[in-house]
């Protein structure tokens, strides 16, 4: 009789671990299946682009003529690194970058912790603050070259109030992309300002209550409260800064058309040119494959270095 009950239990038991079995491969074949439209268009607008741009970095590809494409291997990597313009290029893309991202970061996050203080008019300075963000940024850069114009921008006419003489700001090869940069960090900081707010919101206020009792100051509390637990929030926007700050495109194109005397074009714009003006899909493929090996490795040092 005892045998029989035994007998019996390890079969519903058996029973039910195949049920569970049975249960969870059902589970994942589900997750699976709604998974599918996402890697589709993953697929679609991000794997399958990347691997089109190699392809055609390695043939002669005239838009003009798309049938005439020939496979040249490597000639069209080979070109590139003889380029002179495109070292010009990469150099205008890596000094925007190093400037843009730790200035836009650093007004950023003094915006941020402003308008978290629990005072009235803090929502009023988000508004303000982001607004710029959702203008489109073509308005922004049609409007700044405005600003900058040489015989009666207003930021000369402001100039001229303290003696300074009108500035070519977009006309000179060394303020071009000075001029561009102070823009950028004006239009994108409220972007990253919100990021920053939304970590600066999980700092407990007892870590400041502390530190007010250990007799801290301002500083203090920053650099020893503030930035310690916003440390993965910082790391990730420097990171998407850093990728975006890459991709610099609208403003030289519609400020300064990539001059004077080439000082603000940059590898997107580069890319731009020989694909759509010049109709030379292959060299600009290889731009692109370039392009993305550079963000690549950036990306990937920079995680690095945030994380040790």
């Amino acid at each position: 009789m005892v045998t029989s009950k035994v007998e019996g239990n390890a079969v519903t038991l058996l029973r039910k671990g195949q049920s569970t079995t049975t249960y969870k491969r059902q589970q994942k074949i589900l997750g699976v299946l709604f998974s599918l439209p996402a890697l589709a268009l993953m697929f679609t607008f991000l794997v399958l682009p990347v691997i089109l741009a190699f392809i055609y970095s390695l043939m002669n590809y005239n838009m003009l003529n798309p049938d005439a494409k020939t496979f040249i291997g490597l000639d069209n990597y080979i070109r590139l690194f003889q380029d002179p313009i495109f070292f010009t290029a990469l150099k205008n893309t890596l000094y925007f970058t190093a400037l843009v991202v730790p200035l836009q970061c650093a007004v950023a996050l003094v915006l941020a912790i402003l308008v978290n203080k629990k005072v009235k008019v803090a929502s009023l300075g988000r508004v303000f603050f982001f607004s710029p963000v959702v203008t489109s940024m073509v308005v922004v850069a049609i409007l700044w070259t405005f600003l900058y114009n040489v015989n009666n921008g207003l930021i000369n006419s402001a100039l001229n109030i303290f003696g300074i003489p009108n500035q070519p700001f977009l006309l000179s090869p060394d303020q071009a992309m000075n001029s561009i940069i102070f823009m950028s960090v004006w239009q994108a900081a409220g972007f990253q300002m919100m990021i920053f707010l939304a970590g600066l919101k999980d700092v407990p206020d007892t870590l400041y209550e502390a530190a007010d009792i250990d007799g801290a100051n301002a500083w203090q509390k920053f650099r020893n409260v503030t930035l310690p637990s916003i440390q993965h929030v910082t790391g990730f926007v420097l990171i998407i800064t850093t990728i975006q700050a890459f991709r610099l495109f609208i403003q030289p194109y519609v400020m300064t058309n990539g001059g004077p005397s080439d000082s603000t074009k940059t590898l997107v714009f580069m890319l731009y040119e020989n694909g759509f003006q010049f109709r030379d899909v292959g060299y600009s493929s290889a731009i692109a494959v370039v392009f993305f090996l550079v963000v690549i490795i950036t990306s990937l040092i920079l995680k690095k270095a945030l994380k040790q």
